[in-house]
């Protein structure tokens, strides 16, 4: 069998040290990790393979803690043995050169599973990815050859188009891995199983008994120390595209004929292929952004900063499962809540039954999707207030507790890393997901920097928003629902 081998490249970043060395750990910890799998970490600092292990262990410690779990140095010592380091420019041929030479001496000949980790710059991916093609480091001749790439995946279209068409030059759409952690989130694929899974939802899954759906990202701390690379991107970038539009494809899609990565990547294409794309114009219309006061003050930040710390938006999936259903997506910095959750808001019935004392009508129901931080699915529905006379009529709601119900759940990049080895891409984005969300994301991001553009609203730190956002869904007769 193939020795398997994981190729961090940028190991001296936080990344490897915070998030892919600790998921490493925990799934050799579990017994998932193959007894002979290696993991060797490349950068350009010069480290022995044992100065790389004590310089992450103090860093994989606290992410361990942190996550609740307990610390056992044993443990730890038995894991660090798989770690190895080696010293090199992978984006030059001399530096892959010395990588090959280190997999020539620890794989059998002609090599075995490799799976190749770009915890780099972004714009390091295409330069890493060629070296490694002409080092001959992509053919499969015994074992298999993935590339994990992070987000961001370009700026644009334009971008995004050339970098997967670079990336095609050297590996397969099948060997390129583009992950964003958010999938990797049980209670984000919990999605797909909460409407495929049961029986009685799915039939109201569309326009006929839904009014609106609501996807919200908030995020309690503000840009700090990233001040200035969040400068070029902003928040419809570095949110939108990405982890919005992705949660958004898995509540609308169509059910897949069998749960396997093309298919289901086909429904979620499908679905983004059915948003309509505004004009510039329309794009404003559909759209309020903020900045939270203070942002200018931000180290890296210019004092004319235009960038938006807080957008929110209304897109239209136009198919015959969603025609008129608004879909409105926020997420934005310095709010009042680390806060993730979908909302899926049911019409009022066609008749009320049961007349109300004027200000106390009944809400319609409502499915909430908490994502994140406490973690768990709400249905709220209406309720008899307990009276001898009248019928007075409540919300209620009833509540399903991820954490109370089954403990601690597994980090993102345990499953992604796992999938990623076993080849599962069924939680990774395909090149034509990509693209598609940008040809969605750019009109918005295109209109606010039009000459005529209104400036992004302030809005205080530790509050919901600016008022714009209320107004988005106001002028259609709808309210956002209280974060946390």
């Amino acid at each position: 069998m193939p020795v398997p081998t994981i190729i961090i490249f940028g190991a001296s970043g936080d990344l490897t040290s915070r998030k892919l060395i600790p998921a490493l750990f925990r799934l050799d910890s579990t017994g998932l990790l193959k007894e002979e799998c290696q993991v060797v970490g490349m950068a350009r600092t010069e480290h022995t393979s044992e100065e790389f292990r004590q310089l992450v262990e103090p860093k994989v410690k606290e992410a361990i803690l942190a996550s609740g779990q307990s610390w056992f140095a044993g443990t730890w010592s038995r894991f660090a043995r798989r770690l190895h380091y080696v010293a090199g420019d992978a984006a030059l041929p001399q530096g892959v050169r010395v990588l090959g030479d280190w997999l020539k001496n620890r794989e059998a000949d002609p090599g075995g599973d490799r799976l190749y980790y770009f915890a780099v710059a972004p714009e390091l991916y295409t330069e890493i990815a060629a070296r490694l093609g002409e080092a001959g480091h992509n053919r499969e001749e015994r074992g298999f050859r993935r590339v994990v790439v992070e987000k961001p995946f370009g700026r644009d279209l334009a971008s995004a188009h050339e970098v997967n068409r670079q990336l095609n030059e050297h590996f397969s759409e099948k060997q390129i891995y583009r992950i964003d952690h958010y999938l990797g989130k049980d209670t984000v694929q919990n999605i797909l199983v909460f409407r495929f899974g049961n029986s009685m939802f799915e039939p109201l899954w569309n326009r006929r008994y839904i009014d609106h759906i609501q996807i919200t990202v908030a995020e309690k701390v503000t840009v700090g120390k990233r001040a200035g690379y969040y400068d070029t991107s902003g928040v419809l970038r570095d949110m939108f595209q990405s982890h919005l539009l992705q949660v958004l494809s898995l509540v609308a899609m169509e059910p897949p004929s069998q749960f396997s990565a093309d298919r289901l990547r086909n429904e979620k294409v499908k679905v983004l292929d059915s948003i309509l794309i505004p004009s510039p114009g329309e794009a404003l219309a559909s759209m309020a952004t903020g900045q939270y006061t203070g942002y200018h003050d931000e180290k890296g930040v210019p004092q004319d900063s235009r960038t938006p710390t807080f957008a929110a938006v209304r897109l239209q999936v136009d198919n015959w499962r969603w025609k008129g259903v608004p879909f409105y997506l926020r997420s934005g910095k310095g709010m009042t809540n680390r806060y993730s959750e979908v909302t899926i808001q049911f019409r009022e019935p066609p008749f009320r039954l049961f007349p109300q004392r004027l200000g106390h009508e009944p809400e319609a129901n409502r499915i909430t999707i908490v994502l994140q931080p406490d973690e768990g699915i709400k249905l709220s529905f209406q309720t008899k207030v307990p009276a001898i006379e009248g019928t007075e009529l409540q919300a209620r709601d009833l509540f399903f507790d991820y954490k109370g119900t089954y403990g601690s759940l597994p980090e993102a990049y345990e499953r992604l890393l796992l999938d990623a080895m076993q080849g599962d891409a069924s939680l990774f984005m395909r090149g034509d997901e990509i693209e598609r969300s940008w040809e969605i994301i750019d009109p918005f991001v295109k209109s606010l920097a039009e000459a005529n553009a209104p400036k992004p609203e302030s809005y205080s730190i530790g509050s919901d928003g600016p008022p714009s956002a209320n107004e988005l869904l106001a002028k259609e007769g709808r309210v956002w629902q209280k974060l946390g």
